[in-house]
């Protein structure tokens, strides 16, 4: 994965693209006297949405590292009310970007293994 930089789908895209016509590159006089058929552009197309498919599936399995109130709610299945309880309180800390509040992830899962209780007998 890269590094060091934000991963957008045109970045991937162009990657992805990149990787595809490496093996095309190899030879630039030969590849101005190639033809390309429409039965090379399809497979380029399928291999082309395959990775991009597959990039996108890794891409969602990934949490976000801020989350707004509606998924910090739906994630904890709370009111609004609650989730503004927690927040003057100081259960849960939050960021405030404009008028938005954004909450750390990792907060919400340490907040949640806080409150865990253990079964007895098992």
């Amino acid at each position: 994965m890269v590094t060091g930089g934000t991963v957008t789908p045109v970045t991937v895209l162009v990657l992805i693209i990149t990787l595809l016509l490496l093996p095309y590159q190899t030879n630039l006089n030969l590849m101005a006297a190639e033809m390309l058929t429409r039965d090379d552009l399809a497979t380029f197309k399928t291999e082309l949405f395959f990775e991009f498919r597959n990039i996108l599936k890794s891409a969602s399995t990934q949490p976000r590292k801020w989350l707004r109130s509606f998924e910090v709610r739906d994630l904890l299945g709370i009111s609004t009310g609650t989730l503004q309880h927690m927040r003057v309180n100081g259960t849960l800390s939050y960021t405030r970007i404009g008028g938005i509040l954004f909450y750390d992830y990792d907060d919400i899962i340490k907040l949640m293994e806080g409150s865990r209780k253990n079964i007895k007998g098992s």
